[in-house]
């Protein structure tokens, strides 16, 4: 048994590893990864097992972490906020759905408790998809992403009501808390058979009390006996016992939720925003966060398992239509809400093709829909499908919403066409964030007259506060510069935050004029030599001078004087200019780095002779402190030229020079265009 497990685990720890990380590379997403991972485990090699149902219960649990560590992060007073947008948006996202799926299926000829049903189902999201793919792409605090969050805890709630109505859709009534149990997945003939028994044996009424009573209790012990238990527990200072109560605590609190019959995920929930402003906070996400990345892995693997071939070979068309219908349906509804709660631009198309997929707990109440004889095995089988197929194209509606959101930013946001330039100036500035800013009010209070141009109109509007006038467009674009005065300017700098719209600005500019003066914000070391090849005359590394203010306060705080420090510093600075303008010359376009041998190879001698020359630099700073018929004590000229004659390397001055500002700014200038413009 232990072999068979083993082995097992290996071929879904080796798809996993295999498949996953091509995936992300290729700009598919983890989930999309996952899946594909679990087709070729199940539908293609056929290595998968009878072991992928019990597999697929057992990584539902991830979800349950999910929503546990997504309620960790929300404030009690943010939930309260939502409960509009829960009941508003949430609840018509459900019933519009279901109300819509279910008069098409009736209208195809199915009964109307079917039509209902399959309306039900068909009207639930993945939120364990969604919720992965919105945290990858850095998207939940969007107002897409925040709608669809709602919109998603909405349909978790509705589970509840669900399970309890589609009973009553059935003819024949019998059991039925009997299979409610099933199909809340709970293991019959365990050990919480005794408590599923007694609970079934309850009147209404006292379900119904023990469900309020539950709830109270989960609320109440968040509230009064977190602080206590994990003190005592951290009290024992074993790090092991931290994962015990974390994980001790999201288990219990999912067992209950499904004893009473509602979603474990929800409970979590719940629990995670009692304990939001808990001091254990950031303990708990920490424990539980490796386990919830595992499980839900093992989860999507299995949803890829699930699909079976054999039927979608046998049905294609029937079966890609009804997918392909499905999500049509869900992403107009969801279209037509964003109409009515002002969601706009790419928030809108997030929240629309974002959700447009059938979800896991529609397995659930399918299978509860089998169970009540509402469904035949057939079209049972059909709905899983067609779920399944949903699920695995959703991160292809991500990549097409992607793409959707870069056309809208290209064709300027928030729709509005580019401001009319009525003044021209001394100074073009392109980008007017946290750089450009400091740049713009450094030539305000210089009496210097600037042309501000940014593509965000929210930031624009912020500086006119202030009484900074900007305009508002592309200044990637051509026409812009043009009427920005780029053939009368004496100087443009570019303060854009996207490197690559930086590059095309510079290489634009350069094109347009020869003796334009460039000033370029760097965003790292590669962007650097591309600016360079693009014309930039001074290229700003722009974190460069903060982090290395950053280490001479390190050095001081370490035991150095602030003049050693201050000549460590330049020290730093020369030696670091200096290697940058060599390997500016053995950087090659397009080619990775790590493949450049030559450039690896000089950077590891250059690093070299960076260690001696500061070590050479901090002896010769310690000779202040020698007695007065020392030799005298050395100055910071002194120290540069002790670091020069480390470089034994010979320097290109022809293609680059370093301006070695006493500032300690990341610079390099092109000899051919080194003149000033004053």
């Amino acid at each position: 048994l232990m072999e068979g497990f083993l082995l097992q685990a290996s071929f879904y720890l080796a798809a996993a590893v295999l498949i996953v990380p091509l995936c992300v590379r290729f700009g598919l997403g983890s989930v999309l990864g996952y899946l594909a991972a679990g087709i070729l485990m199940g539908p293609v090699l056929g290595v998968a097992g009878t072991e992928t149902k019990d597999l697929q219960h057992f990584a539902e649990f991830g979800v349950v972490l999910m929503l546990f560590l997504i309620g960790l992060e929300l404030d009690p007073k943010a939930l309260w906020a939502m409960r509009h947008r829960l009941l508003g948006l949430g609840g018509l996202q459900v019933l519009g759905t279901t109300a819509l799926v279910a008069l098409i299926l009736e209208l195809l000829g199915l009964s109307w408790a079917q039509s209902i049903t399959l309306g039900l189902i068909m009207s639930l999201s993945s939120t364990a998809i969604v919720l992965q793919s919105l945290s990858e792409k850095n998207l939940m605090a969007t107002l897409g992403g925040r709608s669809s969050f709602t919109v998603l805890l909405a349909q978790d709630i509705a589970v509840v009501p669900m399970l309890a109505l589609i009973p009553l859709l059935a003819v024949d009534k019998a059991g039925v808390r009997a299979t409610a149990y099933e199909g809340s997945q709970l293991i019959e003939d365990s050990a919480a058979e005794p408590l599923l028994s007694l609970m079934q044996t309850l009147p209404g009424w006292a379900v119904t009390l023990a469900t309020l009573a539950i709830i109270g209790a989960i609320i109440g012990a968040g509230h009064f006996l977190t602080r206590p238990v994990f003190r005592f527990v951290n009290a024992s200072k074993l790090p092991e016992m931290s994962t015990f109560i974390s994980l001790l605590t999201v288990m219990a609190i999912a067992f209950l939720m499904m004893l009473v019959g509602l979603s474990p995920a929800l409970g979590t929930f719940v629990a995670g925003v009692v304990l939001a402003n808990s001091e254990f906070r950031h303990q708990l996400e920490a424990d539980i966060k490796p386990f919830k990345g595992i499980l839900m892995g093992l989860f999507f693997m299995t949803v890829g398992m699930g699909i079976d071939l054999s039927v979608l070979a046998s049905q294609p068309f029937t079966i890609l239509g009804l997918t392909m219908g499905l999500m049509l349906i869900k992403a107009a509804v969801l279209l037509a809400l964003s109409f009515g709660f002002k969601i706009k631009g790419k928030d809108r198309w997030l929240f629309s093709l974002g959700l447009a997929q059938a979800g896991e707990f529609g397995f659930l109440v399918a299978a509860f829909g089998v169970q009540q004889t509402i469904l035949d095995d057939d079209i049972g089988h059909l709905t899983m499908m067609v779920i399944s197929l949903s699920m695995l194209f959703t991160p292809a509606l991500f990549i097409l919403q992607t793409r959707i959101a870069a056309y809208l930013a290209a064709r300027n946001p928030d729709n509005r066409p580019a401001d009319t330039i009525d003044h021209g100036g001394d100074v073009i500035i392109a980008g007017i964030g946290r750089f450009g800013q400091v740049v713009q009010r450094v030539a305000a209070l210089s009496n210097i007259s600037t042309v501000v141009l940014d593509g965000d109109i929210r930031a624009l509007d912020r500086l006119r506060n202030f009484g900074v006038k900007g305009f508002f467009g592309d200044p990637a674009k051509p026409e812009l510069l043009h009427a920005a005065g780029i053939d009368t300017a004496r100087i443009l700098v570019v303060a854009v935050d996207d490197p690559q719209a930086a590059l095309k600005i510079v290489t634009i500019a350069r094109a347009a004029r020869a003796d334009l003066h460039i000033i370029a914000r760097a965003h790292d070391r590669i962007h650097v030599y591309e600016l360079y090849k693009g014309g930039a005359n001074d290229i700003i590394l722009e974190t460069f001078d903060a982090s290395l203010r950053a280490g001479r306060f390190m050095l001081e705080n370490m035991g150095f004087s602030e003049y050693e420090a201050a000549n460590f510093s330049k020290a730093f600075y020369a030696m670091d200019r200096s290697a940058l303008r060599e390997l500016a010359e053995l950087w090659v376009p397009g080619q990775p780095i790590h493949l450049n041998k030559a450039y690896i190879e000089h950077s590891r001698v250059l690093e070299e002779k960076l260690k001696m020359a500061l070590l050479e630099a901090k002896t010769v700073d310690h000779a202040r402190a020698a007695p007065a018929d020392a030799k005298p004590s050395p100055t910071p000229e002194t120290t540069q030229e002790l670091i020069s004659e480390q470089i034994s390397a010979p320097i290109n001055k022809t293609t680059i020079e370093v301006d070695a500002s006493p500032l300690g700014e990341a610079k390099l200038k092109p000899q051919a265009r080194a003149a000033k413009v004053k």
